[in-house]
């Protein structure tokens, strides 16, 4: 009797850790940034971007976009760990404690939260140079967290780190992910209403002619 009891203890144990799981889990990953336009929208949206040389760097730091702000119980970072991983579980701070995230910078999948970064499609210079200096604080937050556009997305440390804060015109994506690239960089500009150079608007638009 005592065995049979044990045993339906580890039974209900198992149950209980799996009804957890699936909480943990909650919506299955998408592996994407939303609202990424077709390529038609994406060069309607190009056109109608302020072609301007690119202002300078003076007074730039990146504490003036506080970033990875809380919501829900999830910082921005974990929210898009979650969104953008496979077979994600996170502990009770919302942390990763496993999964797997597919790098579409460069085709890399890594299998540790701690080498998955999360990038700005349009980093945090580019932006105060296309703009972003005369906005106000709180409006630099909103874009430095923004997950209702496609401006955050999970890749490799390697490759988020090769990128830095340089443009299309000076770094790409591997070939396969250019379209779409191009498309969530301009999505994020015509949202924010950040200007592009004309090499930079060069660059974007022979991406697009891969789509």
């Amino acid at each position: 009797m005592l065995t049979r009891a044990r045993r339906g203890v580890a039974v209900l144990t198992t149950a209980l850790s799996t009804a957890l799981l699936f909480v943990l889990l909650g919506q299955p990953a998408t592996a994407a940034p939303p609202n990424i336009p077709s390529a038609a929208t994406a060069r309607t949206e190009l056109n109608a971007l302020r072609v301007a040389a690119e202002g300078s760097m003076t007074g730039y730091s990146r504490d003036l976009f506080p970033h990875w702000t809380s919501s829900g119980g999830c910082t921005t970072r974990q929210t898009v760990l979650k969104r953008d991983g496979s077979n994600v579980v996170v502990d009770s701070n919302c942390q990763p404690t496993s999964g797997s995230w597919y790098s579409p910078y460069d085709g890399v999948t890594v299998t540790s939260a701690s080498g998955v970064d999360i990038d700005h499609i349009v980093p945090l210079a580019e932006a105060w140079r296309s703009g972003a200096n005369s906005w106000t604080t709180d409006t630099r937050r909103s874009f430095a967290n923004d997950l209702s556009s496609p401006q955050l997305i999970a890749s490799s440390a390697s490759s988020n780190r090769s990128k830095g804060d340089q443009d299309p015109a000076d770094w790409k994506p591997v070939s396969s992910y250019q379209c779409t690239y191009a498309r969530m960089w301009i999505r994020a500009k015509y949202r924010w209403n950040l200007s592009v150079d004309s090499a930079e608007k060069t660059a974007l638009t022979s991406m697009l002619n891969t789509c």
